[in-house]
């Protein structure tokens, strides 16, 4: 009988997974091993099963580990509070003392391990700041509070300001956001902007969209969204979740492959597109996997006190290593430090302190120059100095240098461009400017793409589609690359001011970057620039971390990488290259029907409430009032929106219109309408291009249109909306050509559009040549034969003929199935006018018992391609031989003449040499009397014979007569 099930983490564990196999000495405890196997290694430490735990920043958590003797740190920890979380662990206790040790990984890396262990005895921890004003979770929580219950603007903000990172929330900052919730962004250009609830300006009430409680409970959190995937047992009864890889591991693994987690080996039974399906592989030979993660640098504080003890150590002298042994250095770690120092004082004359700053420069191996400012007050400093630096760089010598920040200083790769080498100056700003330079750079950085697509995410701008389902990563940095690209256009955006905000606030430390700047300029630091030829121990280890990251620099995220705009001519480019016609790709019902979902007119869009309404016209634009009541829109929830001053009523194009309170600005601005008395201000602010934003609506809504259509729709000369095209065609919004099918003329489209047509068109065409039930193939089968056709006479014949080209026919079947089948009034004549005239040729393709054969019609100006080459195989006599002599100078012999040409004799014999080569391919006739003749009297299929008629030698085959 089976044994037992065992648990995901029996089996991870792999305990008794062999006889004799040793005890388990430590397992791993890691974010990605998932929650009940956590549990399960945190029991098994509590109750002294398992000796040891490896772990990573995990254990900073408030997880309940039970009693641990010693805690053992690998490499410095990133700050003191990180550190003494982590030995905090040991003697967790009260009156208990906390044990633990901790291991350089490399000789720069000893310094930092002493100071921090020496900070933990002191209980020096850094300061702690909380976020100020984070309007991505504001977003969140208001967008929470309103789906249940209607609130006041003036009582929302009272409730908020009582929580400490918003006590000093500005009005400001508040309306953006809730301008932002309300649908006050456009969002033909990123669907997500919709509103998430309603802003009553006049009385100032803000009450929830539907949908909003679902969006908050599904989307809801601040823990950025990975795309992990899952890890599963495979053949289990119910889902045993075993883990968490990473989506690049995972893209990058096979069916198969072996991977270690949780310190056990697991091979992959499957990948789908939400989880990995293994199963215990114990033993076996597994590869690592991989994770990334972001640190957050080390803090200023912890970097001033690592430069105060690199001065102390430099200036004490004798007395240093006593002072090392002191802070729990042994001899062997005092000794390698201070000579790790002393090499850094040959080299540059000068070590990096809290008061000196080094500036080293030299060469590379291809000659470029390199420049290592030695700065150890940590990256959350030299991060945005690196930015500077990278701006400043460009602005001098016209190019995209390589500047690469880290905890102890920036790596600058300078191509040998320049007339004077790279000193000093490129890195002493102005403390007045620097702030400035540094808030212009930031934008354009890898670092503030990615906390955009985090910001975004936590204001419920990129939401999930289903929580159920893993939300690919790659697929999330596209969707937040595309809202960045709509958000650049509106400077009081929150989600781009609270991405901002982290970058200068939370990663970086830009008031200890100006701090910095003022010591530097006011001589309290020192700046001292060397060159060297060859880089200095602190430049080795800074090189490392660069060559690592430009190493690996395909693996950043295309959506996170700074890109150049290149304007290019689409028109003039798709003739040079040869573009191809899309009337001739889409299809015309494809387009017809996407035109009217588009446009609300299916019956799965009509709206069932005001708020559908409204939702209609924030994504349409004016519509008539009959317009909205062919969508199913009734009048009174027109009249409601008015009402609730949600909906207007304005002249456009010397008819009335409705539109949404929130597109009054934009057709004032654009079209030069009047707006009706009380309109909010905030929905009668100027916006950067107001006809560009009702054209572009107008084509997300439609389908290929004509400018000149467009043009009427809003009561403008052609030229004025066609200038407004072209310049959401320079963006890449609507692209013109050649689209309908049937159409005339340029056309525009919607870029996305565009591409939802080719979709559904490939579609549509795929969906022809889907595979059919065996019924449907043996209607169709005949029909494409013609079987049963009313063809009739020699041009009929000629028809099937072409058909049939080369298809080797059982001879006997030929005339009396085949061709009477296709042609209502076949006759053996009509097939011998075809053959006679040379038209067509027959050609033997193999014998069949019964004296039957396959035989193939082809024409004869298709024959070389057609006809298979004569049979090699036949055993040929000399008798065979002999006729195919006879007939070698192409002439057409009668049967006699043949006979004597190969010296009479036998008969029967010769005929039946002859027939041989017939079947072999070898001979042919002009018609197919002898054919008939010679199944007159066998066959599978017996048919009446018919006389022979004219005779003639046939290209490419050896003819013989009758």
């Amino acid at each position: 009988a089976a044994g037992p099930a065992r648990l995901p983490a029996q089996i991870m564990a792999q305990s008794g997974a062999a006889d004799g196999a040793p005890p388990v000495i430590a397992r791993a405890h890691h974010g990605s091993v998932s929650r009940e196997e956590r549990r399960q290694i945190e029991e098994a430490l509590k109750s002294g099963r398992l000796p040891a735990v490896v772990a990573t920043s995990s254990l900073e958590l408030g997880i309940d580990m039970g009693a641990v003797d010693l805690v053992v740190q690998i490499e410095a920890p990133p700050s003191v509070a990180a550190g003494l979380q982590r030995v905090g662990r040991a003697g967790h206790q009260v009156g208990a003392v906390s044990r633990g040790v901790v291991f350089p990984k490399h000789r720069g890396d000893l310094l930092a391990c002493a100071v921090v262990a020496e900070r933990m005895a002191d209980g020096a921890i850094e300061e702690l700041r909380h976020p100020r004003n984070p309007l991505d979770v504001l977003a969140q929580q208001i967008v929470a509070m309103v789906a249940l219950d209607p609130w006041p603007v003036a009582e929302l903000a009272a409730v908020v300001r009582r929580a400490a990172p918003y006590a000093e929330l500005p009005d400001s900052a508040l309306h953006a956001v809730l301008d932002m919730l309300s649908g006050r962004y456009p969002s033909t250009a990123f669907a997500e902007l919709r509103p998430r609830l309603v802003w009553d300006r006049v009385t100032d009430l803000l009450t929830g969209r539907p949908g909003a409680q679902r969006l908050a409970v599904t989307s809801g959190g601040t823990i950025p969204d990975r795309g992990l995937f899952g890890v599963f047992l495979a053949g289990a009864e119910r889902a045993a979740r075993v883990g968490e890889l990473d989506e690049e591991m995972v893209y990058e693994s096979r069916i198969g492959d072996v991977f270690l987690l949780g310190s056990s080996s697991w091979r992959i039974e499957d990948i789908t597109p939400d989880r990995v399906l293994v199963s215990p592989a114990p033993g076996q030979a597994a590869r690592m996997p991989f994770w990334k993660g972001d640190s957050m640098g080390r803090p200023l504080e912890l970097g001033r006190a690592l430069g105060a003890r690199l001065r102390g150590l430099v200036r004490g002298g004798d007395a240093a290593a006593d002072t090392l042994r002191a802070g729990g250095l042994d001899e062997w770690a005092a000794g390698n430090l201070l000579a790790y120092l002393r090499d850094q004082r040959d080299a540059t004359r000068s070590v990096p302190d809290d008061r000196t700053v080094v500036v080293e420069r030299f060469r590379d191996e291809l000659g470029d120059w390199r420049l290592a400012v030695h700065c150890v007050l940590g990256a959350r400093v030299n991060g945005p100095w690196a930015l500077a630096i990278g701006r400043r760089l460009a602005e001098r010598y016209g190019v995209d240098a390589q500047v690469l920040p880290s905890d102890d200083g920036i790596v600058v790769r300078l191509p040998d461009t320049a007339d004077e080498p790279p000193g000093a100056d490129l890195v002493a700003f102005d403390p007045d400017e620097i702030s400035a330079i540094v808030e212009e750079s930031v934008g354009s950085s890898a670092l503030f793409a990615a906390r955009f697509r985090e910001c975004a995410a936590r204001a419920l701008l990129l939401p999930r589609r289903d929580p159920r389902r893993r939300q690919p990563l790659w697929q999330q940095r596209q969707r937040a690359a595309q809202l960045l690209d709509v958000a650049r256009e509106y400077a009081d955006f929150p989600v781009t001011l609270e991405a901002a905000r982290e970058c200068l606030r939370d990663v970086f430390d830009l008031p200890g970057l100006v701090g910095l700047m003022r010591d530097l300029a006011g001589r309290r630091v020192r700046l001292v620039e060397v060159e060297t030829s060859r880089p200095s121990p602190f430049a080795r280890s800074l090189l490392f971390g660069y060559v690592g990251a430009f190493l690996y620099e395909g693996d950043a995220p295309l959506a996170e990488r700074r890109a150049a705009a290149l304007a290019l001519d689409s028109a003039l480019l798709g003739e040079l290259l040869g573009r191809v016609d899309l009337r001739e790709l889409l299809d015309p019902s494809v387009v017809a029907e996407s035109e009217r979902q588009l446009r609300w007119l299916t019956e799965q869009r009509r709206p069932r409430d005001a708020e559908d309404v409204a939702e209609m016209l924030r994504v349409l634009g004016d519509l008539t009032g009959a317009e909205l009541v062919e969508r199913g829109a009734d009048p009174g929830w027109l009249t409601d929106l008015e009402s609730a001053r949600r909906a207007l009523r304005i002249r456009v194009a010397g008819e009335e219109r409705w539109i949404g309170v929130e597109d009054a600005g934009r057709f004032r601005d654009a079209l030069g309408v009047a707006l009706p008395v009380g309109v909010a201000d905030a929905y009668v602010e100027p916006v950067p291009d107001p006809l560009g934003d009702l054209v572009a609506r107008y084509a997300r809504a439609h389908g290929p249109f004509a400018a000149a259509t467009c043009a009427a729709r809003f009561g403008l000369g052609v030229f004025v909306v066609e200038q407004a095209l072209k310049r959401l065609g320079a963006t890449g919004r609507v692209v013109s050509g050649e689209f309908s099918p049937g159409g005339v003329g340029t056309q525009w489209c919607d870029a996305e559009v565009l591409r939802l047509l080719r979709r559904r068109s490939l579609a549509a065409l795929r969906r022809e040549i889907e595979p059919v039930p065996p019924r449907a193939l043996a209607t169709f089968l005949p029909r494409w034969q013609q079987v049963g056709s009313s063809a009739r006479g020699v041009d009929g014949v000629a028809a099937v003929v072409e058909q049939l080209q080369a298809a080797a026919v059982p001879a006997s079947a030929l005339e009396r199935l085949v061709l009477p089948a296709r042609v209502a009034d076949y006759s053996p004549a009509h097939l011998d006018e075809l053959c006679a005239s040379g038209e067509v040729l027959w050609a033997g393709a193999g014998a069949i018992a019964g004296g039957d054969g396959w035989v193939s019609l082809v024409y004869a100006d298709s024959a070389p391609l057609l006809l298979a080459p004569p049979d090699e195989s036949l055993a040929r006599t000399p008798l065979h031989d002999a006729v195919l002599d006879a007939l070698a100078d192409g002439q057409a012999l009668f049967f006699r003449a043949l006979s004597e040409r190969v010296g009479g004799g036998d008969e029967p014999a010769l005929v039946a040499a002859v027939w041989d080569l017939v079947w072999a391919g070898w001979l042919t006739n002009d018609t197919l009397a002898p054919l008939r003749a010679s199944l007159g009297a066998g066959g599978t299929h017996r048919a009446r014979a018919s006389a022979p008629r004219a005779r003639q030698r046939r290209p490419g085959r050896v003819a013989l007569g009758s």
